[in-house]
């Protein structure tokens, strides 16, 4: 067994560092930049939330203490980045503001109910299994989800770069009210500022990328801030913090008050829960990698557990902040505990030089990450070989702008559905072999019954598509592992597929890479011209090789014994 068994069994029932381990050392540095830089630019950012949810500023960074360790213990996936976001805050301050006072004790304690009952939805949704959804969640959806979110964070951030009020309307009519203002008292500073802020990062990640760019023009922002005093020539600073780890405590709320908060809790977690599995899902296929939804349903509502207990607010996979982590090199969830390493240091000891930053260096770094999100060349893609499925990614993008994000990803599943209702989930897959009377019998996966030594014809009973994709993948590469004698060749028959969408095209792709590199060659039979035509289009013919496509079974066989025996 080796190291990373031993530590997950230690800790059953429930499983653990799946985001952790393996764990690659020479990465480690890396993740520690990533981890120093994630908290350079959440700390502000998370602040600037606890705000909009009528929280004391310190409740923010509460929100990347306790609960971000949490998830990265207990959470499968190794990117998801877990603390506050501006959907769930808005939602709470919408609200709570009728039943408290914002910032008192008595809004902090209806804060962290909604936190724990928000818990407790996922809680239910992990038992019921609901994580399935994600798996409607398909790659033209993400690419559509990531470019909406991209441009509603970026709009957010002008008001703040250009040195106005931006208020707590949505990015849309922020823009909208700033074009229609019949005059702008802007502040020159602010604006030089912001735009010195915007070259650096630009011009430092063109020309040196492995340089964290915005963690230095954090600190730079600080020392520039306090030497030369800007605050008093009218530049907004993020304002001062108090200092200390929180109390833990079960939050004291009076019983008539709770029915109102279920419906609030509610709300929350179906952001939590569409908007956490579409960016974990979406950083899983960047980068090859599976993630278990419902292993992510337990971590985020452990996270939401000890947000409640802490004092602090809803917490929930944030898109921009995982984008952080990645921009800045880190790959899993180390860096989310170097990240809270750091806010236990800043709670202590940096809490008043953070109040010099000015709010314009965070609002052109968030900016830039927003910018980074936005999918152009997956939209392109998209657009060129499957139109049907741009004008979702389009429609998606369109609703996170200008509904919501809980929305967007809402209809975009209703969508998805609809469009690929034609479609079979769950389809029955067989091994063939040859029958004496020379016909093919079919052979349950389990069996592992092979065509000849080494040779497997593996036939997929359905059309290949987003929410099928994902088994399809892990029940192959399952035969894989358990195959006797080991593998040299396996056929894809695809007598049953009549269709292959983005997603199922890409997971062929990244079949053909995993076989390639265990020394396994994939050869495909009975494609039909529809299916070859699609293959064509998305250049997996030439990746596989035009003498590995065979018309019949039995050809396959004959070629892959003429192999063995030459």
């Amino acid at each position: 067994m080796s190291i990373s068994e031993k530590i997950r069994t230690s800790f059953l029932p429930l499983p653990v560092l799946e985001g952790i381990i393996p764990v690659t050392w020479s990465q480690i540095p890396m993740e520690i930049i990533a981890g120093i830089s994630l908290a350079a630019l959440a700390i502000p950012e998370v602040m600037g939330y606890a705000n909009i949810a009528g929280m004391p500023v310190v409740t923010g960074l509460y929100t990347i203490l306790i609960p971000l360790v949490v998830f990265a213990i207990f959470g499968s996936s190794r990117h998801l980045v877990v603390g506050a976001d501006s959907a769930t805050a808005a939602i709470l301050s919408t609200t709570l503001i009728s039943m408290a006072m914002p910032g008192s004790s008595e809004y902090v304690n209806l804060a962290s109910m909604v936190a724990l009952l928000a818990a407790g939805f996922l809680f239910l949704s992990r038992i019921f299994r609901l994580g399935f959804i994600a798996d409607f969640l398909s790659r033209s959806v993400l690419i559509g989800f990531l470019t909406g979110v991209g441009i509603q964070v970026a709009l957010g951030q002008i008001p703040g770069m250009i040195g106005v009020s931006g208020g707590n309307s949505s990015s849309i009519i922020q823009l909208i009210n700033l074009i229609s203002a019949p005059q702008l008292s802007l502040n020159s500073i602010t604006l030089l500022l912001s735009g010195a802020v915007l070259a650096i990062i630009i011009c430092g990640n063109t020309f040196a990328k492995r340089i964290p760019w915005p963690f230095l023009v954090v600190i730079g922002g600080i020392v520039v801030s306090w030497g030369l005093n800007l605050s008093a020539s009218g530049v907004a600073m993020i304002g001062e913090i108090s200092y200390g780890f929180p109390g833990i405590g079960f939050p004291i709320v009076p019983p008539d008050q709770i029915p109102t908060l279920i419906g609030t809790s509610a709300a929350c977690f179906v952001v939590i829960l569409t908007q956490s599995a579409a960016t974990s899902r979406a950083y899983a296929a960047r980068y090859g990698e599976s993630f278990d939804e419902n292993v992510d349903l337990v971590g985020l509502a452990l996270s939401n557990v000890a947000a409640g207990l802490s004092g602090t607010f809803v917490v929930n996979g944030s898109p921009t902040k995982t984008e952080m982590v990645d921009s800045a090199g880190g790959k899993t969830q180390i860096a989310q505990l170097v990240t809270f390493g750091v806010v236990c240091v800043a709670l202590l000891f940096f809490t008043r030089p953070l109040s010099f930053l000015p709010s314009a260096v965070l609002a052109t770094i968030v900016f830039v990450i927003g910018i980074h999100l936005i999918d152009v060349r997956g939209m392109k893609n998209l657009y060129s070989r499957r139109p049907v499925e741009f004008v979702v990614a389009l429609f998606t993008a369109l609703t996170v702008l200008c509904v919501s994000v809980g929305w967007g990803i809402a209809v975009a599943i209703v969508l998805s559905m609809i469009a690929h209702l034609r479609h079979s989930y769950r389809p029955l897959n067989f091994l063939l072999i040859e029958s004496p009377n020379r016909g093919w019998a079919l052979r349950s996966i389990d069996s592992g019954s092979q065509a000849s030594p080494g040779l497997v014809v593996y036939q997929f009973g359905a059309n290949l598509y987003y929410a099928n994709e994902a088994r399809f993948t892990s029940e192959i590469l399952g035969i894989v592992q358990t195959a006797n004698p080991p593998l040299q060749w396996l056929c894809l028959s695809a007598v049953s597929i009549q269709d292959i969408d983005f997603s199922g095209s890409e997971a062929i792709r990244q079949l053909h890479g995993e076989l390639k590199n265990r020394g396994i060659v994939l050869v495909m039979s009975s494609v039909e011209d529809p299916v070859m035509k699609q293959l064509e289009r998305d250049r997996l013919i030439d990746l596989i090789g035009r003498d590995h496509f065979f018309e019949f079974n039995r050809d396959v066989v004959i070629a892959y014994n003429e192999h063995r025996d030459s």
